[in-house]
Order: C-alpha cells, then structure tokens, then sequence
C-alpha cells in the first residue's frame, strides 16, 4: 500500500511539473499544436483516402515533428529517408506472393524487419515509417500512393524547416 501511495505522489509530481511547464509554455503549445493540425488538415485535402493506412503513419511523424522538434527522428533526413526506405521495403515486399492469412502475417512482418534493418544501417532512423512500410505491403504499390507519400514527407520537412527557430520539444 505504502508502494501505491509513493507512487502515486511521484505521478502528482510529475503531473504538476508538465502543469507549470505547460503554464510558461502554453504558446508553443498552442501554436506546435496549431500547425501539426494545419498541415495535416492540406495534407488531407490533397491526399487519397484509400491509402489510409500510409497517411496513419503521417500523422506519427507529424507528432514527431511538431511536438519533438529538436529530435534527431525530425530531422528531414530521418523523415524523408525513413519513408522513402518504408516505401521501398513495403513496395518490395509486396510483390511476395501471399494469398494465405498466415502467409500475409509472415510477409507484412517482413516488410517492417527490412524497413527496420536498412533505416538503421543507412543512419535514417524514423519510427513511423515502418508503418509506412506495412501500409505499402498491405495496400500494394501504386504511383499514386509513391506521390501522396513524397508529398507529404516534404511538406512536413518544409514546414518543420520553416518554423525550426520558433519550435520547443513539448515531450
């Protein structure tokens, strides 16, 4: 019991903390906040529903780049490097037959495995991009997904690249 009450007290502190910092800091909240819905909502209107699943992993590195500015994950390398290898690993593995449930398990996880492996040793580590992987693998590989994704990718470097003098990390 004397464990849950410990704990809970350091939990009120840390909450307390991000409170007074969220007090100096509320500005930056506002606005990083303000423009990671800004460029996803442009982002949006020029994109296609259908590759849903790609634009999900757009919205990770729009946190990414909004709310961890100062990241070595935001950085346009990273951000551009990482979904273009997501791409290239989805797009890849997607041309691996998998007409079975189990087989598409073993091919989609495969996608992410490689998206992982040549991030790392290509020194463009970006998180959300191995979801871009999968949803390349899932989806399959079409120009059109190619151009949304190139599109967003720089949009979000832009943006990121624009307002870098004025952005806090908010985490």
């Amino acid at each position: 019991m004397k464990e849950v009450s410990r704990s809970l007290k350091k939990q009120r502190g840390v909450f307390s903390d991000k409170f007074k910092e969220l007090k100096q800091y509320w500005k930056n909240y506002v606005f990083q906040c303000f423009l990671a819905t800004l460029t996803m909502f442009l982002l949006l209107l020029l994109l296609s529903m259908e590759h849903i699943v790609v634009i999900a992993s757009i919205g990770s590195t729009a946190f990414i780049v909004f709310a961890m500015p100062k990241s070595i994950t935001a950085k346009p390398r990273r951000v551009i490097g990482g979904h273009l290898i997501g791409f290239f690993s989805g797009s890849l593995c997607a041309m691996i037959p998998h007409s079975s449930f189990l087989w598409s398990v073993v091919v989609y996880s495969l996608a992410v495995g490689l998206s992982v492996f040549l991030m790392t040793i290509a020194d463009a580590e970006h998180p959300p991009a191995s979801g871009t992987a999968l949803g390349i693998v899932i989806s399959g590989f079409s120009l059109g997904i190619a151009y949304s994704l190139v599109i967003s990718i720089v949009m979000l470097s832009l943006f990121h690249q624009l307002f870098k003098p004025v952005l806090k990390d908010l985490v």
